[in-house]
Parts: structure tokens; C-alpha cells; sequence
């Protein structure tokens, strides 16, 4: 089967075999296109067999031996990313690594469409297109059909006719998109971003693009990371995890969370957590919440983190599934 892989393929099995730190530090070096689509690749690696990851070793510690992969800086990355995603995108991939990079701008790559839009239609109009013209071409073209239609002209001509702009103007405009979207906030009292449109982002993608994207948040602010995962997933989300998922997570957590956890969740929680019990188990944990009496609002919330954090790390090492929102399950 080996030989039938594409080069995405065998580089999406590659960077399976090289392990998660390795491989993040070369997804990191790629656009988010070109992510989504070694990610969707990635998703079928499970269906390869041992063997055929052996084959796909084989065949680049082979090219390397021989000189087809040269491991020279420049040269060296030029020739991986070549094998792995063809001449033009590796070209391109290559450019955006040599020149400077723009923090502010890049992170709109990552913004939906319809946030983007209602950011961009408060601002000048060479402001759009500037802003345009660093966007993927399908995203820029769906955030300019968006804009309001006495807005489209105007930008598309200033977009058409733009030759270039000066790196300080960039740096400025990067860093003021950059301190917008950690705010929160856009002019006045109009709000775009902030932590909780950025979670409800990420719970629709997939593992790879949301993985590759909050570690570049983390590498920012381990605050903001934080908080936007505590949005992602909260207690009450624990009605997304299949049963079995359930009974493991009841092995690793706290019996004294536990009762005090579920005081302040709501019924179908409640009801999921009995249900994965024997009959005993449960009467005996009600009758535990019962004899508690009045619980603080701030040990409930407390109790309940620590599950979480039990929860995702269970998510992390594959014992559990969390069904996302939108997520088909098979």
C-alpha cells in the first residue's frame, strides 16, 4: 500500500511516526491550509498498518542516505517540504517563512468569517484590503462578498491596484489587530473576539488545527489558554461523554469531588454519572450529597475543575471521547 500513498499521505505518516513534540514544531511552519489538510490526513493514519509506516521511514532515511533529502538549513527544509506537498506549495510555504512575520495579521487567518467581517466593516477601507491581501484567497473572498455592498467597490479597487506596503505600517497595524483580539473588544462598544467567540471557534475544528492553534496561544499568555479550554468545556458538557468514558473517569477521580461536583450540576449530569454506577453505588453517593447539607457555591466550582482537568487529560491520552458540538460520531 506504501507506494500508492500520495506525498501528503506518507508526510501526515511521517510526522505520526516522529512523535507530537517534533511533529508540532513542523506544523508549526505551515499555513493554516495546508495544516487542515495534512490534519485530514492525519485522521486516516490510523488505518496504516506498522509496516506501512516502516515503509514511509524507510523510503526517507533512503532519499536522506542518498542525497535526495539534503540536511542543510535552507536546502533542507525546501527538499522535506517539496516531497511532502509538491514544488508550488512548498514555494510558498517557504516565502512566508523568510519574510517578516506579523503576529496580528496571521491570527485573522484563523478567525471565522462571519466575526471577521463585522471586525473589518468599522474600518477604512485600505485598511480592509491591506488586511485582505494577507488572507488565504478563499477566506479574503468570502469576507469581501460579506462586507457591506457599498464597502465591496471600494476595497476591491484599492486591493486590485495595491502595489506595497511599508513594514512599518504592518508592524503597526499587526499590533493594533493583535491587542483587538486579546481585548476582546473592537471600536466603542462594538465587541469582536475574545475568549469565548475564539472557544466556540475551536470546539467546531478539528483536533489538529484546534491542537496547533492553542499552542500558539500558550506559547502567548498560559492565562489565556486556560481560560479559553475552560469555555471549551465546562461541567455541564459531561453529558458529551459516552458511557464508557464515564466509568473510566470515575476510576481516576476524587470520591470526595465527586458528590460535591454534581451538587450544582444539572439533572441530566446527575443522571449520566448514576446510571454508569451499580445501584448500590448511586443510593450510596445521593445519600452522600444529601448528608452534606449546604455546599459552597466556590467548592462546587472547585470540585468540579478538578474533574475537568481529570477529564481532559483522560481526552489527552485517548481513554475518553468527548463528543464536540457539530462533531459526527461514528
Amino acid at each position: 500500500m506504501a507506494n500508492t500513498l500520495t506525498g501528503e499521505q506518507k508526510a501526515a505518516i511521517l510526522l505520526r511516526a516522529i512523535g507530537e513534540e517534533a511533529a508540532a514544531q513542523v506544523m508549526k511552519q505551515l499555513d493554516p491550509k495546508e495544516i487542515k489538510k495534512l490534519g485530514s490526513f492525519m485522521n486516516g493514519t490510523a488505518q496504516i498498518s506498522r509496516e506501512d509506516e516502516e515503509v514511509v521511514i524507510s523510503d526517507f532515511q533512503a532519499a536522506s542516505a542518498a542525497g535526495g533529502v539534503q540536511f542543510q538549513g535552507r536546502e533542507f527544509i525546501k527538499t522535506v517540504l517539496t516531497k511532502a506537498l509538491g514544488a508550488d506549495k512548498a514555494a510558498r510555504i517557504i516565502e512566508s517563512m523568510t519574510q517578516k512575520n506579523y503576529p496580528g495579521i496571521e491570527a485573522l487567518k484563523w478567525v471565522d468569517v462571519k466575526t471577521l467581517t463585522q471586525m473589518l466593516k468599522i474600518e477604512h477601507a485600505q485598511t480592509v484590503a491591506v488586511i485582505l491581501a494577507h488572507l488565504e484567497s478563499d477566506q479574503a473572498g468570502q469576507v469581501l462578498a460579506s462586507l457591506p455592498e457599498d464597502m465591496r467597490g471600494d476595497v476591491a479597487l484599492r486591493l486590485a491596484t495595491m502595489e506595497e506596503v511599508q513594514p512599518d505600517v504592518l508592524e503597526e497595524l499587526s499590533d493594533t489587530l493583535q491587542e483587538t483580539l486579546l481585548a476582546g473588544t473592537g471600536g466603542g462598544a462594538h465587541s469582536v473576539g475574545g475568549t469565548e467567540v475564539i472557544a466556540n471557534i475551536l470546539m467546531r475544528m478539528d483536533k489538529t488545527n484546534e491542537g496547533g492553534i492553542m499552542a500558539r496561544i500558550t506559547e502567548k499568555s498560559q492565562t489565556l489558554a486556560d481560560n479559553i479550554r475552560a469555555l471549551m468545556f465546562v461541567f455541564d458538557d459531561m453529558v458529551k461523554v459516552d458511557d464508557r468514558g464515564i466509568q473510566e473517569l470515575m476510576k481516576e477521580i476524587s470520591k470526595e469531588d465527586l458528590p460535591v461536583a454534581l451538587r450544582g450540576a444539572n439533572p441530566e449530569v446527575k443522571e449520566k454519572f448514576f446510571k454508569n454506577m451499580s445501584s448500590r453505588a448511586a443510593e450510596m453517593l445521593k445519600d452522600d450529597m444529601e448528608a452534606r447539607g449546604p455546599v459552597k457555591v466556590s467548592d462546587v466550582e472547585k470540585a468540579q475543575q478538578n474533574i475537568l482537568k481529570v477529564c481532559r487529560k483522560l481526552e489527552d491520552e485517548g481513554r475518553i471521547v468527548i463528543a464536540g458540538v457539530g462533531e459526527e460520531m461514528l
